[in-house]
């Protein structure tokens, strides 16, 4: 025995403390690497100049706010203890900054704002000449316009009109401000200048943060080389500290930080007069054509808080130790409850869930601080109250799976582990009554079923055939017929007209079984069951406390049948995974086939209910909730057949997913009230269907998806792209929930990796049936009956192939459509783009499985099993 394993048994507690410790302190790892210190150039002396714009945090001028005087004077104190410059944008809007800036003694760059108002130019050039004559040792400087040629609002020469305008009329130089290229193509332009105003932008020339400052600088060269008679004025540099990445350029405060230090000190060194974009953050700007990205240029938030020192190292994120002992403190508990209540584990799961309990944690309380960064508007506040508890569902659902992996692979042994019992001798064998309820079912497969029955190798048993509701003589009569020829053994009762669908027909036949049946035994009416099922499992029942003794359900005639295999190896992962993961706690399904019942339990809890349509499942829910044991033998002692058809096969997911809502609701008060149900029973009752909320979760986040998308595209105004705060963990559940399956399919189900990834391939093609049915469970009492097409129904055209999947087409066709028109709005611009058109794809994927599930399905057709 290993230390380790010696010290996990002498002494539990300490080993799980130890455990939790240690993840929490891998947890302040994974903080402090997320916000190491980075080391600029310390920058000490005043800074060259500030772009400045009069609005406080929740004005906006497109609204009409203006700023009054005392706001801006108390802004322009603040950039007066780091520069003596600013530069403005506009003589109409808050026109009383150059009075106030010249109370201060702040020297002014000041501009016009020119666009394709061609009055509102007329005002705002006035304005400029009255300013401009009015203060002249204030404003030093003029700019006529601001990338009025960059935005083709006008032609160059109608503002080589107004230069020349201005410049007859002031003392002061003249200049318009533009990116470098609009003066490299329009170079007869620097013939109605006193100086050129260039703008360099390098985070939107898509350049590596490391690369800018020397990007900038080679900008500033080529165009002094160009024209070097003239004058240069970096009239806009600068690096935004949040919003989206632009290709290479990732926004940051410790890019920003970075960046600007880097560029005052090479600045300085070579001569350069400059300003930088911006002062003070302006949210604003959030809808201006940037995106989000536009509202954070300042070196000072909106707020009025510098956002980076100007010596030593910069972190990104100063309140990282707060929110990393939040996450710890918040995963503590659960982790050292975990590591004690499941130290049979091995370590190594043992550390994976804690792990996942702590990464868990994490990210909940970054989504809790993230949205504090950004300046949201109350709409997006709105958004985040409503999409928080669904980030709060997947990180549970996350876990829940997470739990069901680290179980599977990382027990040391299964603690309720059932095998097959040495047969008893005849007079000690529980009378076994079989029901076999059909609806519909093709003869030759009854038939099929009765003659495995009749093979049986076990003395004390009835068979009871259960016709309920079928119409058509030439189908029911030939299997009582054939019941008549089996002996006296065989019992055929044809109910019509007869209610409560199948429940209702075995609650018939607990009233027609023989008084001497101890045990109650289900098959479906396809089922091909082994001689020995009855003989090796109804020992059992010896025991008073068992009430259920369930076999897998599993499938026959599917190999050489490409659909059939699929659904087949996609019914198997549950029996293999859940069912076992399940039975550690007395909490396995319940299912309507292979499974045999205590009389007297059946009887003495109310026989099938026929309020729901999965009977089995709730019925295993009572039994357990009158304190009896359920056994579970991995054993296939019968084989049925798959469903016919991808309309069968979603029918059937559609019933168990409404089902088990029914379930969820009739008797939500077991499970969430202490009572006679364990803990891991209503746990597993209350988590074990999550999975298929994350079904039902997916299709609403769908439709939301692709509403926002045609909102982004249509109306970008209103519609940003998504905040990773969104984006990341939804495409971490993606992944991380596909490789949990996919490994667990590969460690249990002996299938090849082929038959794995057309298993899932089966599985994601359910995803709408399964969430249409949840989502009628959840909103209606009833539905009806459907049963399993087992048998093949006529083909049709190719196209008709399609038709049990029209919706799952039109919400592929939908998703290509969202992707495609971002791709075409937004490109690989912004790693929030990317992330988003990767999330649309990644959504798409259920959708498209199910039409190919459906095309796969349709030419397989009858090939042989």
């Amino acid at each position: 025995m290993s230390a380790a394993t010696t010290t996990d048994t002498r002494h539990p507690f300490l080993a799980a403390l130890l455990l939790a410790l240690v993840v929490a302190g891998l947890n302040f790892g994974l903080w402090f690497l997320g916000n190491m210190p980075h080391g600029p150039n310390d920058w000490k002396g005043p800074i060259g100049g500030f772009a400045f714009t009069a609005y406080q945090r929740y004005q906006n001028p497109m609204k009409g706010d203006v700023s009054t005087d005392p706001e801006i004077d108390s802004d322009l104190k603040l950039i007066k203890h780091y520069s003596g410059r600013i530069r403005t944008y506009s003589m109409l809007e808050n026109p009383q900054v150059i009075r106030l800036a010249r109370q201060e003694h702040l020297e002014v760059m000041a501009g016009a704002l020119i666009d394709r108002r061609i009055d509102n130019n007329e005002r705002e050039i006035d304005a400029l000449i009255a300013q401009a004559n009015r203060y002249p040792d204030t404003i030093t400087r003029v700019i006529v316009e601001n990338e009025v040629l960059f935005r083709s609002d006008l032609p160059p020469e109608r503002i080589m009109t107004y230069l020349d305008r201005v410049r007859a009329a002031v003392r002061q130089p003249v200049s318009i401000a533009e990116p470098m290229h609009i003066w490299l193509q329009n170079p007869e332009l620097v013939e109605h200048v006193d100086f050129i105003t260039v703008h360099l932008f390098p985070y939107w020339n898509g350049i590596d943060r490391k690369d800018a400052v020397g990007d900038s600088i080679g900008s500033y060269q080529s165009l002094r080389q160009r024209f070097p008679s003239k004058h240069i004025v970096v009239g806009e540099i600068g690096w935004p500290s949040n919003g989206d990445r632009f290709q290479y350029a990732y926004p940051s405060v410790s890019n920003q930080a970075i960046f600007l230090r880097d560029w005052f000190n090479a600045a300085r060194k070579d001569g350069i007069d400059y300003y930088v974009l911006e002062a003070i953050d302006q949210p604003w700007k959030e809808n201006l054509g940037e995106g989000r990205t536009g509202a954070y240029w300042g070196m000072f938030n909106a707020d009025r808080q510098l956002k980076f020192p100007f010596t030593g190292p910069v972190t990104e994120d100063t309140g990282w130790p707060w929110k990393a002992l939040a996450a710890a403190a918040l995963a503590f508990i659960p982790m050292l409850w975990f590591a004690v209540r499941f130290s049979r584990f091995k370590l190594m799961g043992r550390l994976f869930m804690l792990a996942m309990i702590q990464l868990s944690c994490g990210l909940i309380v970054w989504s809790a601080t993230l949205p504090f960064n950004f300046y949201l508007s109350p709409f997006d506040w709105a958004m985040l109250i409503l999409l928080f508890p669904a980030q709060i569902a997947i990180l549970a659902i996350l876990l829940i799976n997470a739990f069901e992996f680290t179980e599977v692979l990382w027990r040391r042994s299964w603690i309720r582990h059932a095998e097959m019992l040495t047969p008893d001798p005849p007079e000690k064998q529980p009378f076994v009554s079989i029901h076999l309820a059909c609806h519909n079912e093709p003869p030759e497969m009854v038939m099929l079923t009765l003659d495995s029955l009749a093979r049986l190798d076990y003395a004390n048993f009835e068979v009871l055939v259960l016709d309920n509701n079928t119409k058509d003589p030439d189908v029911w009569k030939p299997v009582e017929a054939y019941c008549e020829q089996l002996g006296e053994r065989f019992r055929f009762f044809h109910l019509e007209p007869w209610p409560g669908y199948k429940a209702g027909a075995l609650n018939f036949g607990l009233t027609a079984t023989d008084p001497r049946a101890d045990v109650v035994a289900v098959i479906d009416a396809d089922y091909v069951v082994r001689e020995d099922w009855l003989a090796t499992l109804t020992g059992y029942f010896h025991d008073s406390k068992v009430a259920v003794v369930q076999c897998p359900q599993a499938h026959r005639d599917f190999e050489r049948n490409k659909f059939r295999r699929m659904t087949a190896w996609e019914y198997d992962g549950f029996f293999r995974i859940g069912m076992h993961h399940r039975n550690e706690r007395n909490a396995i399904i319940q299912h309507g086939t292979m499974t045999m019942v205590r009389r007297s339990a059946l009887e003495g809890t109310g026989g099938w209910s026929e309020w729901t349509i999965c009977e089995d499942a709730e019925l295993g829910l009572r039994l357990m909730h009158a304190g009896y044991e359920l056994v579970y033998v991995d054993e296939l002692m019968g084989k049925g057949l798959t469903p016919a058809d991808f309309k069968a096969y979603k029918s059937q997911r559609y019933r168990w997913a409404f089902g088990a809502m029914q379930i969820l609701k009739g008797r939500w008060h077991w499970m969430t009230r202490r009572g006679p149900l364990s803990a891991g029973q209503r746990f597993h009752f209350l988590t074990g269907w999550f999975s298929w909320f994350a079904d039902a979760l997916h299709l609403i986040f769908t439709l939301m998806g692709i509403y926002w998308t045609a909102g982004m595209i249509a109306l970008p105004q209103y519609f940003n792209l998504p905040m990773q705060l969104f984006l990341i963990p939804v495409i971490g559940f993606f992944f991380a929930k596909a490789i949990f399956g996919v490994v667990l399919y590969r460690a249990r189900v002996p299938c090849s990796w082929r038959d794995t990834l057309m298993a899932s391939l089966a599985s994601m093609g359910l995803s709408h049936a399964i969430a249409r049915g949840i989502l009628h469970g959840l909103t209606r009492e009833k539905t009806a009956f459907v049963v399993t097409a087992k048998s093949r129904r006529m083909g049709g055209s190719s196209f008709a192939a399609f038709a049990p999947v029209r919706e799952e087409g039109f919400m592929a066709f939908a998703l290509a459509l969202a992707v495609a028109g971002m791709g075409y709005a937004y490109g690989t611009r912004y790693l929030e783009s990317i992330l988003w058109m990767s999330i649309l794809t990644a959504q798409s994927i259920p959708y498209v499985s199910a039409l190919i599930g459906a095309w796969i399905a349709h030419r397989a057709g009858d090939e042989a099993g």
